[in-house]
């Protein structure tokens, strides 16, 4: 089936046909998940997408409003802490006392069965002794995102096609790229972290299906390459996460110039601390540890993982990474764009 989700979004939704969707469910723990494609690139996304659409790339641009943007995995949320940090005179106390995906919401987060999970899980919390838990777990909607007061912090792994097309033009706009065979190992756990991906599934599995874009929010490709074709507008600014695992305080430098921040040296060395793997991977307000007390993660994995650059040679054979090297290889000839590591 084809259709579009309403007139005031451009693009054509195309449902998976069953057999595809079959494979895909082959993959889960028999979640009866249905998957669509998105517009001329074909963007994969569950069925629930098409419901808010229109909603997202409709939505009310302020020119206050700060986005990060990413493909999955690509350290989002350690440039989310960064971004809201600088913005908000480094309170690190707020930063430490209020959960991050309440400062900094997730844009499509309902399109998710995940997201229904979480509100059957803090359901069940709802009383005194653990109340700030629960408003901590539950997810905004996209109608809810819109009624939050500014400066609002917002973000989303939607490609910058499926935005608001006026969002470049109103908003900052801060997208961090990642070499997609650390994305794709990362994105490996974050399935077992989040039970979709079933026992016998391995990660060999897992770099076919990327490759040949069947995970969410595929193609990388495309993704990475429509926001680098708008890295010179000057309210873009584009990251590499290799650049800011090897000079994390240049990076913070770089950020604050683009927010207009003037930062000092104490600040920066401060702050380079705050953002130190290991601080931030035992940070209670970035590392979700809360999901696994109430059954969202699984208790054998982490939210924030290793964060290594170059960690995807522990789990690719040589049949793996020439397989790799050619898709990279093949999908980077004839533009501009390079990892800076390669």
């Amino acid at each position: 089936m084809t259709n579009k989700s309403d007139k005031n979004f451009p693009y054509e939704i195309k449902e998976l046909t069953p057999d595809e969707n079959e494979e895909i469910r082959n993959l889960r723990k028999a979640k009866a998940l249905d998957f669509v494609r998105i517009g001329p690139k074909g963007y994969f996304l569950t069925k629930r997408y098409a419901e808010e659409a229109a909603n997202i790339y409709n939505f009310p641009i302020k020119n206050d409003d700060i986005f990060v943007v990413s493909y999955p995995k690509s350290g989002t949320t350690w440039t989310q802490e960064l971004v809201w940090l600088l913005q908000n005179n480094l309170d690190y106390e707020k930063a430490k006392s209020v959960m991050l995906n309440d400062r900094f919401p997730f844009l499509e987060i309902t399109i998710f069965d995940e997201a229904d999970a979480v509100r059957e899980s803090a359901g069940k919390m709802q009383n005194d002794g653990i109340s700030d838990l629960v408003n901590a777990m539950l997810p905004l909607t996209v109608d809810q995102i819109k009624e939050l007061p500014s400066p609002r912090f917002i973000k989303t792994h939607l490609p910058m096609s499926l935005l608001p097309p006026n969002m470049l033009d109103t908003a900052k706009v801060v997208y961090i790229a990642r070499d997609p065979r650390d994305v794709v190992v990362s994105f490996y756990h974050h399935h077992k972290l989040m039970k979709i991906i079933s026992p016998d599934t391995g990660f060999k599995q897992d770099l076919d299906l990327f490759i040949q874009n069947k995970i969410l929010w595929t193609p990388y490709f495309d993704h990475v390459m429509e926001a680098w074709q708008k890295r010179n507008h000057p309210n873009m600014l584009f990251l590499f996460y290799e650049e800011l695992s090897k000079d994390l305080s240049a990076s913070i430098r770089r950020v604050a110039k683009f927010l207009g921040k003037e930062i000092s040296d104490e600040q920066v060395t401060t702050l380079r601390e705050h953002l130190k793997f290991d601080n931030f991977k035992n940070n209670a307000s970035v590392n979700m540890e809360h999901l696994k007390d109430v059954g969202i993660f699984q208790k054998n994995e982490a939210f924030v993982r290793k964060g290594k650059v170059g960690g995807w040679r522990d789990y690719f054979d040589d049949e793996m990474t020439a397989k790799a090297d050619k898709w990279i290889a093949d999908n980077i000839r004839d533009t501009d764009f390079r990892f800076p590591h390669f």
